[in-house]
């Protein structure tokens, strides 16, 4: 029995062990030996309800291995009941240490895993000694609700115990700490594996590749091949996934290369991580072959080629395949909505909703915060509340992310205080949620009440980001606080070691122009780190325009010029400038350059919307 134990799960092994206990155990009545048989065989929690009941007649509830044996039963995720298994358990004068490992077991794989962190803490203050098989299921708690602390103690506590050097304990911490982020705690725990198993090739591979350490993974992957240890699907999605992650081709073509040349035997779940691969590496055509060779296609691999060909902006072609599809899950929904608002096909993307809904599919938080960035694109209040009204109506619980979506959506429809009240009636708030806030805000005109809800935000605990900074400074400049504004983009670097990109230049380029201090903002911009794009020229133009300055208006063109930048919005804007000042000439080179350089004014179209119709 000992070789078979070696190679088996945690789980299975617990089973083999009690298994064993039960043939050496004396029965107390026959009726107990058949009971006790009975539940071995049993297939339902009706079944076990009836020999409980018959074990409690017969005066057996005491009789320990019996009780453990239904608790074992309740924990089972296909057919059990935890809620039966811990009434059990509680009912139990003396739970042993079988009982508490199936409990703990069940808790690690339910909804609430925090309970077997504390039956854990109830094992080993009744006295009872954790075991091999108790660590992993644990550990499997601090790894799901990223529970470094606990990890940590819990470790500590199982090198205490003599089970630092079990495999299925050093896997189980190795899978937490790569949960934790904790690459280097989970490499230490790696080398330290006496007798590593694909499990433990695979989970710190997998770590690796999930936080971005492309090169690391690579050559772990080279040393299992050293050693011998043949991959499996796990493996290879890994690398694949880190070939993805990184545009690195040369990575994933060695894979396919590899799968090819050991003809080891790879599922629909390797082949979709090929195309994707493949898709995100600049390569359609091979992405294309690979699916086109698929024997069996499912789902995923039609989405796969969906989210190709809408990351390379052939909406058509993604139209094409995703009607193509013999079915279609929420996902794949997802996408194709998705890539049509990326586009900026709004009104599309809204037809894809409706359809959507006709064809029974439900909608998840994903397609919704979709439809809602459409609302906010068209600054449609109107679909934005019909968006609203369907979350409420088909009691979609409002996560952070949804109410952040719903905010953004009646902040850009103009409705500012429905979204002020979404978000000062949220009970927990994320950074974006603030960042929502401040922009909204900013977006209306009220700088002071955004610079207030920034110091909200600071008081909150919460550390600010780049965009925050951006609706910040773009309050500053919408209300022509320069002061407050030249202070915040100050402490950016200085005090949350953030630094200024393009945008929070442009934001204070436009508050400085609009204030007239122009060669300030002249200034500014040539002390940027980096090369000023279109819209800073744009802001400084525009503050040319406002107050009369010609001159810098004329440096900016040359600077554009240069740079090769051709905008039609701002040579109009520039030729505009000349005509306002009478200057005929200077407005007709303008023209000229346009002309000349194939630059046309973009038409301007605005529309209204009468009963649904535009």
């Amino acid at each position: 029995m000992s070789a078979a134990l070696k190679h088996a799960t945690v789980g299975s092994r617990l089973f083999c062990v009690h298994s064993a206990q039960t043939i050496w155990h004396n029965f107390k009545s026959p009726t107990h030996q058949t009971l006790h048989h009975l539940l071995e065989r049993c297939s339902s929690m009706r079944e076990l309800k009836l020999l409980h009941a018959q074990i409690i007649l017969h005066g057996l509830s005491g009789q320990v291995l019996t009780i453990g044996k239904l608790v074992s039963f309740c924990t089972s995720p296909e057919l059990g009941d935890l809620r039966y298994a811990q009434l059990l358990f509680d009912q139990s004068p003396q739970p042993n240490k079988f009982m508490y490992n199936h409990l703990i077991k069940g808790y690690s794989n339910s909804d609430d895993p925090i309970r077997s962190l504390l039956l854990y803490r109830q094992m080993v203050n009744a006295g009872i000694s954790p075991n091999e098989f108790t660590i992993p299921f644990v550990v499997k708690t601090c790894a799901c609700k990223s529970l470094y602390w606990e990890a940590v103690i819990l470790h500590a506590h199982a090198i205490k115990l003599g089970m630092g050097s079990h495999a299925c304990v050093q896997n189980a911490f190795l899978s937490a700490y790569v949960a934790c982020r904790l690459i280097n705690s989970a490499r230490k725990v790696f080398d330290d594996i006496s007798d590593r198993t694909l499990v433990s090739w695979n989970s710190i591979i997998g770590g690796y590749a999930k936080l971005g350490f492309c090169k690391e993974a690579i050559l772990l992957f080279r040393e299992m091949q050293k050693l011998d240890v043949v991959p499996d699907v796990i493996t290879l999605v890994c690398l694949l996934s880190v070939s993805s992650k990184h545009g690195n081709l040369e990575l994933g073509r060695f894979m396919h290369l590899y799968i090819i040349a050991t003809g080891i035997a790879i599922d629909s779940i390797v082949t979709n991580a090929l195309i994707d691969m493949y898709a995100k590496c600049g390569h359609l055509q091979y992405a294309e072959c690979v699916f086109d060779q698929m024997l069996d296609k499912n789902v995923i691999s039609w989405t796969c080629m969906v989210n190709a060909y809408a990351n390379y902006g052939l909406i058509d072609y993604a139209l094409e395949m995703f009607n193509r599809m013999p079915v279609k899950n929420v996902v794949s929904w997802n996408s194709i909505i998705c890539c049509h608002v990326q586009e900026g096909k709004y009104m599309e993307a809204m037809e894809l909703f409706h359809t959507m809904c006709s064809s029974g599919v439900m909608p998840d938080e994903t397609t919704l915060v979709s439809v809602l960035s459409s609302c906010s694109h068209m600054g449609d209040l109107e679909l934005g509340k019909q968006a609203h009204n369907y979350i409420g109506n088909n009691n979609i619980t409002l996560s952070v992310t949804l109410c952040n979506a719903l905010i953004d959506m009646y902040a850009k429809c103009g409705a500012l205080q429905t979204a002020m009240d979404i978000f000062f009636g949220m009970p927990k708030k994320n950074v974006v949620s603030w960042n929502v806030a401040i922009g909204a805000l900013a977006l209306h005109g009220f700088g002071e009440e955004a610079i207030d809800m920034f110091e909200k935000m600071r008081g909150s605990g919460l550390f600010p980001d780049e965009i925050t900074f951006t609706g910040l400074l773009s309050a500053c400049s919408h209300s022509g606080l320069v002061d407050k504004g030249r202070y915040y983009f100050d402490i950016m670097s200085s005090k949350f070691g953030i630094s200024p990109g393009v945008t929070h230049y442009a934001c204070m380029v436009n508050l400085l122009g609009r204030g007239g201090l122009l060669g300030e903002a002249m200034a500014l911009i040539k002390g940027m780190p980096m090369k000023p794009d279109v819209v800073v020229w744009g802001a400084l133009l525009g503050a040319c325009r406002t107050h009369g300055n010609l001159e810098i208006g004329k440096q900016i063109m040359k600077q554009l010029l240069e740079l090769g930048r051709y905008n039609s919005g701002l040579y109009v804007l520039l030729s505009n400038m000349y005509s306002e000042s009478q200057r005929w000439d200077d407005m007709r080179k303008i023209r000229k350059i346009m002309d000349e350089s194939g630059i046309k004014k973009c038409w301007a179209i605005s529309s209204i919307e009468i009963n649904g119709f535009c």
